[in-house]
């Protein structure tokens, strides 16, 4: 039946910032961009790796998230990293704020969180 996952679909509040984070900050690479003027909206189909994995859309008026973290829907995306320490650093050095390394008591892997321009919960998990 189901293969894998295709992609995930993100709204943002504030395209440019959106897509500087994704793309300059984060590193993913742009596949494709599209501005639909009937819509007033930008699609940005983004990658990791060669791998597609993310749609990035603006719609004028679209609500903020209810709260954080615990709200009903996605609940975070998260990354695998090779080295959490670094990955961690880099991120401070471009202005993202980092949350204190964590370590899951039911697998032991270290993990932590930081948050995109809307407030989204993005996660690093070691491997």
């Amino acid at each position: 039946m189901f293969k894998r996952i295709h992609h995930i679909a993100l709204i943002c509040s504030d395209y440019q910032i959106s897509k500087d984070f994704y793309v300059e900050k984060l590193g993913l690479e742009v596949i494709s961009e599209v501005y639909r003027e009937e819509r007033d909206s930008y699609k940005l189909d983004l990658a990791l790796h060669g791998n597609y994995i993310l749609e990035l859309f603006s719609f004028p008026g679209a609500p903020d998230r209810p709260s954080y973290p615990e709200a009903q829907g996605l609940r975070h995306l998260a990354f695998t990293v090779d080295d959490i320490d670094q990955v961690s650093l880099e991120l401070k050095k471009k202005g993202i704020t980092v949350e204190e390394i964590r370590v899951d008591p039911i697998t032991n892997k270290r993990f932590t969180f930081f948050q995109d321009p809307d407030g989204l919960p993005l996660e690093i998990y070691e491997q």
